[in-house]
């Protein structure tokens, strides 16, 4: 399910089909939200996960598109939304004893950073 925001001040960016289990990068997502623009790149700098590094380039992502198509500077942000959706699950087919087989779920994500002006989220 995709999330409209209206206003026109709120700029989002999105990763689709990141290699990783959704349950594992909301994890890293919760930490950052409702967060400053530094404060946030800080969190995911340090983060022990994997996964970090793919949300810090969404963040980044969404920070430059709102300069370059709102002229709003990095310091003027915070982190409105923040949220990691399911995509495709790619299914794989691991051998067992006798013959058998059992299925492997490699999942993916969807991951969408959503900021906004300071006064306004």
């Amino acid at each position: 399910m995709a999330k409209t925001d209206t206003n026109p001040n709120h700029v989002s960016a999105t990763a689709k089909y990141v290699r990783v289990a959704p349950r594992k990068a909301r994890l890293v997502v919760d930490q950052i939200r409702q967060k400053s623009i530094p404060e946030a790149l800080d969190i995911l700098r340090f983060s022990p996960k994997a996964v970090a590094v793919d949300v810090e380039k969404v963040l980044r992502s969404a920070v430059a598109n709102a300069y370059e198509n709102n002229g709003i500077r990095e310091d003027d942000l915070v982190i409105h939304e923040t949220y990691v959706d399911e995509g495709p699950t790619l299914k794989r087919i691991r051998p067992r004893a006798k013959g058998s087989a059992s299925r492997i779920n490699k999942r993916t994500s969807h991951i969408t950073v959503t900021v906004a002006p300071r006064r306004e989220a």
